[in-house]
């Protein structure tokens, strides 16, 4: 007898477009906040790597205080639900904030107001709403196939806003006039769709009643923040699934490198979107048929580190033939990478639950909502150093922001910025996959706790 079904195919899609949203803020953010801050605010990319990095101090505890806080909750609209849907307020505001630094503050005051504004969207509202999207996994399902499927539709939607996102702001910018209203305005437009949208998102799906969620538990879990964290801390596939986390978002702050790239090496900004479209549209079809792969490969272990293998070779033949300067070769070697890839972003959902399940076997301890910390943690700690490792090695390239010809230092730093630094986190991505094996794991703790019975 197969696993009970708990979701129609209208509350997966539904709870699918809530990464939509999330990317409304995080897509809009991570590709274009520091292109708004050095080329239309005039700040110092260096100073502002240096401003994110001070940033990412305060998300260390947020991330674990609101999975710990979610996990507590209790209301008409579940655990998750309320946080999910009052924290996009937040959001909402302070993308705006971001990418509308008034001209007439001094320049101390324009960081400041950047530092406030982006440090309250990540560790404050941000964090909340993503810890509690990515745990409606648990809350609402507990059969593992409509996990993964909830992963895919998750993922559709999200390197879908990716693509358009980065497809059309560039042009959008262009078509508003190319300035600061301009980037406000866009922002101003993201940030509403985002609201809506996530709106729509929380209330297409249910969390499961407490006693449904109470089953195969033997009483009420009672812990404090420190204990959440230590019981974290002792799950060494937590540990890797955020070291991927953060390696991903590195990974994703130099490929958003690449409007750089395309102004200054490749001398067409409208290339971007080129690439994005060899970056994400593979990946939306990869998400289609990854519940199919899982089968196939019998299991998610065979199937992401076969998956990253893969994209690592891609990573490989980008370098090579951006070297030789064959745009074409490029852009098919970036989809055979986002291809092999792909399929741990379909499955991370329920590679997460199956890790949460390992403490249940180890510990005797449910923190689902805590567990599903590693999502915003590896997101936003990644996320941070990416940007800030970007800002630094372009100030320290000797980045001209005012210049349309770069020194040869500089266009040196893109080429390792944008070919090699992907490469090389892709390869300790999978080495970490190549280890990674939390359903073996789980599965030997079974048995081993049914034949001692």
């Amino acid at each position: 007898m197969g696993e009970k079904r708990y979701l129609k195919w209208y509350n997966k899609l539904g709870y699918g477009s809530g990464d939509l949203a999330g990317n409304m803020v995080y897509a809009f953010l991570s590709s274009f906040v520091m292109l708004y801050l050095t080329n239309t605010v005039g700040l110092n990319p260096g100073i502002i790597g240096t401003l994110i990095m001070v940033s990412k101090l305060f998300d260390g505890v947020s991330d674990i205080f609101f999975g710990t806080m979610i996990d507590k909750t209790k209301s008409k609209l579940g655990k998750a639900r309320p946080w999910m849907l009052y924290a996009y307020i937040g959001c909402a505001v302070t993308l705006v904030a971001n990418f509308a630094i008034p001209a007439s503050l001094g320049r101390t005051a324009q960081y400041a107001w950047f530092f406030i504004a982006y440090t309250m969207l990540n560790a404050v509202f941000f964090t909340a709403n993503n810890i509690a999207y990515a745990s409606l996994v648990t809350f609402c399902t507990r059969n593992s196939k409509e996990r993964v499927e909830m992963g895919s539709f998750r993922f559709i939607f999200a390197f879908s806003t990716s693509l358009i996102i980065q497809s059309v702001t560039v042009q959008f910018v262009r078509a508003l006039g190319n300035g600061a209203s301009a980037w406000k305005t866009v922002a101003i437009i993201y940030a509403v769709i985002g609201l809506i949208v996530n709106t729509i998102s929380v209330f297409s799906i249910k969390e499961l009643p407490e006693e449904e969620l109470a089953k195969d538990k033997d009483q009420e879990e009672k812990y404090s923040l420190i204990e959440a964290a230590k019981l974290l801390v002792s799950n060494k596939y937590y540990l890797m699934i955020c070291g991927t986390y953060v390696c991903q978002q590195i990974y994703t702050a130099m490929l958003n490198m690449g409007i750089y790239y395309m102004i200054y090496i490749l001398k067409n900004e409208d290339l971007y979107s080129v690439f994005s479209w060899a970056i994400n549209i593979p990946v939306i079809i990869a998400m289609c048929i990854t519940p199919m792969l899982v089968e196939r490969m019998k299991g998610l272990y065979r199937m992401n580190l076969a998956g990253y293998i893969l994209g690592t070779a891609g990573r490989v033949g980008v370098i090579i033939a951006g070297y030789m300067g064959s745009v074409p070769l490029m852009i098919a070697f970036t989809a055979v990478a986002a291809l092999g890839m792909a399929p741990w972003q379909g499955d991370m959902g329920a590679v997460v639950a199956s890790c949460s399940e390992y403490t249940w076997l180890t510990k005797g301890k449910h923190i689902d909502g805590t567990m599903y910390s590693c999502t915003s943690f590896g997101t936003k700690i990644g996320g941070g150093i990416g940007v800030a490792l970007c800002g630094w090695l372009l100030d320290i390239s000797g980045f001209v922001k005012t210049s349309a010809v770069q020194p040869t230092s500089c266009i040196n730093m893109l080429h390792v910025m944008y070919l090699w630094i992907p490469m090389l986190l892709s390869l300790c991505i999978t080495f970490i996959m190549s280890r990674m094996n939390v359903e073996g794991a789980n599965e030997k703790l079974r048995a081993q706790m049914e034949s001692a019975e």
